[in-house]
């Protein structure tokens, strides 16, 4: 892609971007590993469906103001793939619930039940012909100046969460799983506490004593 389509920020968005927000955006995470407790937030990707991306580097979560902002907005629909760990990193070193939520791994699960795999990469290939780079999947995120390569990989996992929306929803009702999916949606800010009390392992739904 290019990178003249791909705008980068530092703890926060410019306010502009709030004002060219209409309803709905796409969202993602990089940290520095999976482990809340253990391994930070780098970087928050957000895209307006419109081909471009909009990379946030944090350094001082406090100045997130306008970042903060938009996720406590429930007027806002904020599209994630995998949205319980990015939801989670973001409640964990930001402070804010995320608030009206819709997640492509979720809706996937539930609708393409003949398939085995349901990562944003296989997603794009199978559902919109796409082809992205996971390459960077393992790369330091902490690190101060991030290279062209972190930044298109970073921009990839928010651009197509719009398209893939759309093409979801469609399977969702197709199967009758519309409503089954928003409801799982609406879990998520309790499925995170519960792994931030006491780790993703942690299920009060297990069978046991």
């Amino acid at each position: 892609m290019n990178l003249e389509m791909i705008s980068f920020y530092k703890n926060d968005l410019p306010d502009e971007f709030l004002r060219a927000m209409k309803t709905s955006v796409a969202i993602d995470t990089e940290t520095m590993g999976l482990m809340p407790h253990r391994d930070r937030l780098c970087l928050a990707q957000f895209s307006l469906g419109d081909g471009n991306a909009h990379l946030v580097q944090f350094f001082d979560y406090s100045k997130a103001k306008n970042v903060k902002l938009l996720l406590a907005d429930a007027k806002i629909l904020k599209i994630f793939h995998y949205a319980r760990f990015d939801m989670m990193m973001l409640y964990k070193y930001l402070g804010v619930m995320t608030k009206n939520v819709y997640c492509t791994k979720i809706a996937s699960k539930l609708s393409r039940t003949y398939a085995q795999k349901h990562s944003l990469l296989d997603l794009c290939q199978e559902v919109l012909g796409v082809e992205i780079s996971k390459e960077q999947t393992c790369t330091d995120w902490g690190s101060e100046n991030l290279t062209g390569e972190q930044k298109e990989y970073a921009a990839n996992d928010v651009l197509y969460l719009h398209q893939l929306k759309e093409k979801l929803d469609i399977f969702l009702k197709r199967e009758g799983r519309f409503a089954l999916a928003i409801s799982c949606f609406n879990f998520l800010e309790t499925r995170i506490q519960l792994d931030l009390m006491a780790g993703e392992n942690y299920d009060i739904f297990a069978h046991g004593v």
